[in-house]
């Protein structure tokens, strides 16, 4: 059984669980891709009333909640807890990368499903992960590379990482996805279509192959490497007929 069969049944199975048991029910952090294949199952799904979460209204890494407070008549909250990592002396410590506090993580024996986002900022790293694995986390990760480092549970979102939308606009040749993907990203659009092929579009969290769809107002487009937008609209023609197109980046 491939991949993406197996995590179709394992989705079914926590909508399932939810519906016969009247019960909030969980998955793990899931990606991009793993999202892509959520999306289309969406309508199979509603009667478990699934919605989506992972940690902010920016998170790449999200969980599926399936259950609802107008059925249940109360609200459970995703169960995801914000890490912040710091080193021990932050003036020899070392510039780290997302892989290096990932694999730190995954070699306490965690399993990536239950780690969502990890942002950096300058030399701290903040870790959405699942509740259950917060503290042990805290309690077992001394070493990150070669920085020795403590962690701690944030008991709210820090300023820091809350999401902010910077609006910017680009010139592209029309509001057609594969020139706003060649615009945002400085390439010719022929080097633009292999994002494409690579599946690193997702259009609405949809993973998109057909790089002619036009975008429409709210479309909400992520380009793997270079970030989630949403799609504002288009403005002004330029004296060779190319199109100020209108954005916002997380």
């Amino acid at each position: 059984m491939d991949e993406e069969t197996l995590l179709r049944r394992k989705i079914l199975d926590t909508a399932n669980k939810s519906y016969n048991q009247n019960i909030y029910t969980y998955t793990g952090f899931l990606g991009l891709s793993e999202l892509a294949i959520y999306n289309s199952m969406k309508k199979e799904l509603q009667f478990a009333y699934p919605s989506t979460f992972g940690g902010s209204e920016s998170s790449e890494r999200q969980i599926i909640r399936f259950g609802s407070p107008e059925i249940f008549g109360y609200d459970d909250s995703f169960p995801i807890s914000i890490l912040k990592i710091s080193p021990l002396t932050p003036k020899f410590a070392q510039e780290l990368e997302h892989r290096d506090y990932l694999g730190a993580i995954m070699n306490l024996g965690i399993e990536r499903s239950l780690i969502g986002d990890i942002l950096i900022k300058e030399k701290d790293a903040y870790v959405y992960c699942m509740n259950h694995i917060a503290e042990f986390i805290t309690d077992n990760l001394t070493t990150v590379k070669h920085n020795h480092v403590r962690a701690s549970v944030c008991d709210e979102i820090p300023d820091i990482i809350r999401p902010v939308l910077t609006e910017f606009e680009v010139i592209a040749a029309s509001a057609r996805i594969d020139a706003v993907v060649a615009s945002i990203t400085k390439l010719s659009r022929s080097s633009a279509l292999e994002f494409f092929s690579a599946k690193k579009v997702f259009l609405n969290g949809m993973n998109i192959e057909n790089n002619s769809a036009q975008l429409k107002p709210g479309d909400i487009l992520v380009i793997r490497g270079f970030g989630k937008f949403i799609f504002d609209g288009c403005g002004d023609e330029t004296r060779k007929g190319r199109v100020y197109v209108h954005m916002r980046r997380y």
